[in-house]
């Protein structure tokens, strides 16, 4: 009984694990050496968007757009910014690994994992899986952004 006491005990104060997420030990500063500039095996297709300027928000040159991505396998999403544009993806099916400039190690993507897109964050993904990741996106864009 004391074991489990102590195991119980150990959970707890541990945290919460979260699935999909830089691990509290390697959160750090990445420069991300030798990031994919380009992206490779990537279909990427806008499902729905709504104009934000038209709605109680009022933010100009805004979009909130949902999008669906399949990315085969060996494939990549390029170093990008989230400096300005928030958001949500979740794996449907498929693992992927994220390379982040806020983590000094890759972080893994399951199927039913959501990442948060936020705050600044640079990042690229590659699918090193011999199956294909396919990943639904909501982000708010910025549409007049170069």
């Amino acid at each position: 009984m004391q074991k489990l006491t102590f195991i119980a005990a150990a959970m707890v104060l541990a945290g919460p694990a979260h699935a999909g997420e830089c691990p509290d030990d390697k959160l750090a500063a990445n420069n991300l050496p030798g990031a994919a500039s380009a992206p490779i095996g990537v279909t990427d297709t806008e499902l729905a968007s709504v104009d934000l300027s038209k709605e109680n928000v009022k933010l100009d040159q805004r979009r909130l757009r949902m999008r669906h991505m399949t990315i085969a396998p060996g494939g990549v999403v390029p170093l990008h910014s989230h400096e300005d544009r928030p958001a949500l993806i979740m794996v449907n099916s498929g693992e992927i690994y994220e390379y982040s400039s806020k983590c000094s190690a890759p972080i893994l993507h399951k199927a039913g994992d959501i990442a948060r897109e936020f705050l600044g964050t640079r990042h690229w993904w590659k699918n090193v899986g011999s199956a294909p990741v396919e990943l639904t996106i909501a982000d708010i864009v910025n549409d007049k952004k170069p």
